[in-house]
């Protein structure tokens, strides 16, 4: 299959792989560091590349009540936003996933106010992990591309809206090499939305957000409940799908590296995955056995690909972009935890909050999580602690 490397920032990359997408209804609205994004995609409507009906509205809140009511109406529908915009999203993002509309939405990762702040954490998807969205956290702008239009897909296979999280600045508005598809082969791929219902079918109306108390609220809680759990099982599916149509391997759930043989190893989301890849190859290189595992999907819950690949250390990090505030430390730390719970075999381990509000994350910072790891196995830190890479004292 011929494919083009092109230079682009994640953000663009983004908007390319729209172009190439051509949905039906995008609602657009702008905000930092994702307003790029759809300048770059309203420039492909503007040009005529695509067909999409352009929708700019007033707020976030009815960017996602557009998306709802199109996608309701049968349409492929997409929109992207980051932080403050995807908090006034947040009572619409229940209502897309109880409705089973499989929406696309990219959202680039920047921390909540206040202080104001525009760069990159983990706290604005955080905040939406339990809105009944799947979940995708890119590594890099490549990926992002690839994973805007698997997530079409997937969205359409399992009714239930995407969104994919790319790190503000580090990934949006870094350029990178972007290894294109051609355009027919992903609309051949991708083909054309078949809704299960559509408010425009006329002749079988139903009724779509009625008032559902007692009586079978549950019910149908428990329903959206199992749609999350059935897209566990098709996740590995449409990748597989995926990568063998189009000659990648992206991976579905989890990305393993070097973690099979380790004895110290790492749990980590978004860019800092790939600093700590060249913090492995490092420390392999001075006969360390030490490795990561790289959470892609963080929603549904890979708690057996955790499991798998991490049982057998003997001291586990996990790296959130991200504080619960109120919690024990970081909502990933606390998630791997549980997964835990009840097995024989647990090996120690830390929390290592880094990188809020766009600090860096350097090589020796990931040196310095494996530098506690050993101090752990010696026992000479406790498990169960929570540590801040990169704060100042």
């Amino acid at each position: 299959m011929r494919k083009v490397r092109m230079a682009f920032t994640g953000n663009e990359a983004v908007a390319y792989a729209m172009k190439q997408i051509n949905p039906d209804v995008v609602a657009v609205y702008p905000i930092t560091p994702q307003t790029e994004i759809m300048h770059s995609f309203s420039i492909y409507v503007a040009d005529g590349e695509v067909d999409t009906n352009l929708v700019t509205v007033e707020s976030e809140h009815s960017a996602m009540s557009a998306c709802v009511g199109a996608s309701a109406a049968g349409a492929r529908v997409m929109t992207a936003t980051a932080s403050q915009g995807l908090a006034l999203m947040h009572e619409i993002l229940y209502i897309a996933s109880a409705l089973r509309l499989p929406i696309v939405m990219p959202v680039v990762n920047r921390a909540l106010s206040a202080p104001i702040n525009i760069h990159c954490d983990h706290s604005d998807m955080m905040g939406s992990r339990d809105s009944g969205w799947i979940q995708i956290f890119t590594e890099n702008a490549n990926e992002a591309y690839h994973s805007v239009i698997l997530g079409v897909k997937l969205a359409e296979k399992v009714n239930l809206p995407v969104m994919i999280g790319l790190d503000g600045f580090i990934i949006s508005h870094g350029m990178e090499v972007v290894e294109t598809l051609p355009t027919e082969e992903i609309r051949n791929f991708l083909g054309e939305r078949k809704p299960v219902y559509s408010l425009l079918d006329v002749d079988n109306p139903i009724t779509v957000g009625p008032l559902d108390l007692q009586d079978y609220f549950f019910e149908h809680k428990r329903a959206q409940i199992e749609a999350m759990e059935e897209a566990r099982e098709v996740i590995p599916k449409v990748h597989e799908e995926y990568n063998k149509k189009f000659e990648t391997n992206l991976p579905d759930f989890v990305e393993p590296y070097k973690i099979e043989d380790a004895e110290l190893g790492v749990i980590a989301m978004g860019s800092a995955a790939g600093t700590m890849k060249e913090v492995v190859d490092k420390l392999r290189e001075k006969g360390k056995r030490v490795g990561l595992l790289r959470i892609r999907i963080f929603r549904p819950f890979p708690s057996g690909e955790i499991l798998k690949y991490t049982k057998h250390l003997c001291a586990l990090g996990i790296m959130d972009r991200a504080h619960s505030l109120s919690g024990l430390g970081g909502p990933l730390w606390t998630e791997v935890r549980s997964v835990f719970y009840g097995e024989s075999c647990v090996p120690p381990d830390m929390n290592f909050i880094y990188g809020l509000g766009g600090r860096d994350f350097f090589m020796e910072d990931g040196e310095k999580i494996f530098d506690y790891l050993e101090k752990l196995v010696e026992g000479k830190e406790q498990s169960g602690s929570v540590k801040y890479i990169g704060l100042r004292e």
